[in-house]
């Protein structure tokens, strides 16, 4: 909530705490002061008592106000000075090859290992997800299943989920249909097949920057190149810069993440959203969109995908339930529109089929309500711990750090300052048992080498509260 008047929030309860973050920064409420009952504020202004309840919490996670028991909400002793946002980026308008595999293996073996505080890979807390409800229910599907279940189940995918998932469309505006989807082993097989679908090895694939690494390895094993095209760390992909890539490169597909991107956390405005598609559309080019964040927003209402505004069937929807219900399942599906067929081809190419049973049990999860019972308690938890995480690293590292400032997903992108090497850092970090992602796997340029990414997808603890005050402490020694 720093300089909270320049601050232009979108969400309801976002403006309620940023009205009051104003009367402290004015001194309109001072330290100690009571500010007004959930109640009061409530029919004051005019909104309801679960939208107050947001904007406390976020005015508490971000260290204006402290609640006490059976008394309310208080401002605290000392109003806090957070880190300031980073700026669009700026890479090189240049074609590269793609090569980071043998960082990248180190960088995930290392936050596998027992006893590292694991802040870098993007992933939900196994504590915040059902497991124990979704595994009775794939309990009861094996117990009535019939020996159809334990036939390939060939391309499109379990005809139920894929009803299923087509229904949930209707939330963000889409009408999708079950004979739209395929289903697939996780998001980034998704990814990888429409990529195959539509272009070729030596091809070259416009992303946002900084990129998911994940994406830098398809590209890698697909043998295509990557354009890194600037990105807003708000707003997403810079639209002038991609439509003038668009004038001076080849560009076979764009590939980008509209909605939470992986790792800056931006989520592309509406309007942002059509025009792409509409640019993309009038030239031809396919648009593959990774929309596995998309639930996990923090405000009143899903965003629309890209997908939304696709009319001609030139946006390639992917998606996955691994990052906030079973990542163990591995069920992903897209939508790939005129590109269906061959999709599906490469379906058959690659993996044959998918398991029957977890799709079964992810699709009655979904006809049950469990499942949207189960996102409104995980978006409130992960809200809470982004911001958490937000406040800690204002807290704990050097000045003239900045940190994103996400509306939904789990992750925050940390631009440190320059002097501090990201990769000398990671390496400093294992030795305390510390585990982060470096900018250097975001990007084919050196221009992310001071950044690093955090995954806020841990309930907030002691344990990695120290761990941010180590890296802090280990970051300022860099600068002197």
């Amino acid at each position: 909530m720093e300089n909270s008047t320049s601050l232009k929030p979108t969400l309801l309860y976002e403006q309620v705490a940023h009205q009051i973050a104003a009367l402290i920064q004015r001194g309109t409420l001072r330290s100690g002061d009571r500010i007004p009952s959930v109640r009061q504020l409530r029919s004051d202004l005019g909104v309801s008592m679960s939208t107050v309840l947001e904007a406390y919490r976020l005015l508490e996670s971000e260290g204006w106000v402290e609640a006490r028991p059976q008394s309310g909400y208080y401002v605290r002793s000392t109003a806090p000075i957070l880190p300031p946002e980073p700026s669009i980026s700026a890479p090189a308008p240049v074609v590269m090859d793609v090569g980071i595999s043998t960082l990248l293996l180190e960088v995930l073996a290392t936050a596998r290992r027992p006893g590292v505080v694991s802040l870098g890979i993007s992933e939900t807390s196994p504590a915040l997800l059902p497991t124990l409800r979704l595994n009775q229910f794939l309990s009861k599907v094996a117990r009535h299943a019939d020996i159809s279940t334990n036939c390939y189940d060939f391309p499109p995918g379990n005809e139920f989920l894929r009803r299923r998932i087509a229904k949930r469309s209707l939330n963000w505006g889409g009408s999708l249909s079950a004979e739209d989807i395929v289903t697939t082993w996780g998001c980034m097989e998704s990814i990888n097949l429409c990529l195959r679908a539509v272009a070729k090895p030596g091809d070259t694939i416009a992303v946002e920057s900084p990129v998911s690494y994940a994406f830098l390895q398809s590209f890698e094993s697909l043998g295509m190149k990557v354009l890194e095209i600037p990105t807003h760390p708000r707003d997403g992909i810079s639209l002038e810069a991609l439509e003038a890539a668009i004038q001076t490169h080849d560009i076979k597909a764009v590939l980008i993440i509209p909605t939470f991107s992986n790792p800056i956390g931006s989520c592309m405005p509406e309007d942002n959203k059509r025009q792409l598609v509409e640019m993309l559309t009038q030239v031809q080019i396919p648009l593959i969109e990774d929309d596995a964040l998309g639930e996990l927003y923090f405000g009143d209402h899903r965003p629309k995908p890209a997908k939304a505004f696709d009319t001609e069937g030139m946006v390639m929807l992917c998606s996955s339930f691994s990052k906030d219900l079973a990542p163990g399942y591995r069920v992903g599906w897209t939508a790939p529109g005129r590109f269906r067929t061959q999709v599906e081809y490469m379906k058959h190419l690659s993996t044959i089929a998918n398991c029957t049973l977890p799709q079964l049990a992810v699709a009655e999860f979904l006809q049950s309500g469990s499942y949207d019972r189960h996102l409104r308690r995980l978006r409130k938890a992960l809200a809470i711990q982004v911001q958490q995480m937000f406040h800690a690293i204002g807290e704990f590292f050097p000045e003239g750090t900045k940190v994103t400032r996400p509306t939904g997903g789990m992750i925050l992108w940390v631009e440190l300052p320059k002097t501090v090497d990201a990769l000398q850092l990671y390496r400093q970090a294992v030795q305390h048992n510390i585990s982060i992602m470096p900018g250097h796997l975001f990007s084919m340029t050196t221009q992310y080498q001071h950044c690093i990414r955090i995954n806020c997808g841990y309930p907030w603890s002691s344990e990695i509260e120290q761990a941010l005050a180590i890296l802090g402490q280990l970051a300022k020694q860099q600068g002197l």
